[in-house]
Order: structure tokens, then C-alpha cells, then sequence
């Protein structure tokens, strides 16, 4: 199982399970928001390594934003990117016994399978499959909000997993009624 690595304010996770993957088109969730990539990281609570990696770089990302951005000190009420899966166990199962973190990048992230090849296809990366990110930690302010933020650098697809969420039919099986053209001609 990989293992995670962090060096200053960027980690590399070990495996973790990809949930609200949108990776290969930019968009925004709100009017007059900037387009973004996005991905959710669900990691298992059992990844000590991971959870110490993204822990340690929010403590270096927390020094980085005390004399750049909070005039020398560290804020009280910080808002930190690693959080409970527990406060999304109501809306999906797969966040118990979990922790999370999201990321995002204006600039669309690397993508690639475990053989280190260049995936295209949209579908072969999806909230549900497992593999590992590489990301950066940084101080935040923002309209009276202060905190921690992650950027998304690249992704490494490593194995599939159930997807989450509505899984969509096929549209070969919304529409396996046998038509004929008899059927069409009114």
C-alpha cells in the first residue's frame, strides 16, 4: 500500500477513496464563483500516515499564513481542512470511521492511472475509486475568514471501488424494451 509523504506544505497521500470528483472540467458551484477543479478525500481513519502527513502540513501552512497573512500570530477560530467524517455520516455511509479533506485548483490537475499513464477518459476516475492525490496547504483570509485551504496538484487512479452516490443505468438498460420500426411508424 502506498505510503504518504509530506515535504513542507505538500502531501502525498496514500490510498484514499475519491468522492465529488470533478477533475476534468472546471466548473463553479455558486454565481460569480471562479471555475474550479475539484475532488473530495475520504480517508480511512486506520492511514495514521496520511492523517500525520496533512496534519503536519497544516502546521507548517499555519506558520506560512501567522506572519503572511494574521500579523504574528495564529488565529483562535482557524477553519482546518481536515474534518470528521462523522459530520457527513447522515448524508453517506462512507464517511464513517473516515476523515476527509477537500481540494481544489483553478488549473486542471495532472491525471494518471498506477502505471503513471495519462488518463483521458472522464469515466475511469470517479467518486467511488480509490488511488492517491498530491496536494498543497496554504493560509487563507477571506472576508473576515481565516484558515487553511487545499490545493489539488495531480491524481493517481490505483483501483476501482463502488461507486458512490446514484449510480446512473446505462442507457442501453433505460431503453431495453425491443422496438422495432413497425413500433415508430404512427
Amino acid at each position: 500500500m502506498p505510503v504518504a509523504k509530506v515535504e513542507g506544505t505538500k502531501v502525498i497521500t496514500g490510498m484514499v477513496r475519491f468522492s465529488y470528483v470533478n477533475i476534468f472540467n472546471a466548473r463553479s458551484f455558486e454565481a460569480n464563483q471562479d471555475e474550479k477543479y475539484s475532488l473530495c478525500l475520504i480517508i480511512d481513519k486506520k492511514d495514521k500516515d496520511t492523517i500525520k502527513a496533512i496534519n503536519k502540513a497544516i502546521e507548517a501552512a499555519k506558520e506560512l499564513g501567522k506572519n503572511s497573512k494574521w500579523g504574528g500570530k495564529i488565529p483562535k477560530n482557524l477553519r482546518l481542512p481536515l474534518r470528521d467524517g462523522e459530520e457527513r455520516e447522515d448524508e453517506a455511509e462512507e464517511y464513517q470511521g473516515k476523515m476527509f479533506v477537500n481540494a481544489s485548483s483553478k488549473t486542471k490537475p495532472g491525471i494518471i492511472d498506477k502505471n503513471k499513464n495519462e488518463i483521458l477518459d472522464s469515466t475511469e476516475v470517479y467518486s467511488g475509486c480509490y488511488g492517491r492525490a498530491s496536494l498543497n496547504f496554504y493560509p487563507f483570509e477571506n472576508s473576515g475568514n481565516k484558515g487553511i485551504a487545499v490545493g489539488l496538484n495531480n491524481v493517481q487512479m490505483l483501483k476501482d471501488g463502488e461507486p458512490l452516490g446514484v449510480a446512473r443505468q446505462s442507457a442501453e438498460d433505460d431503453f431495453d424494451d425491443d422496438l422495432d420500426d413497425d413500433d415508430l411508424l404512427d
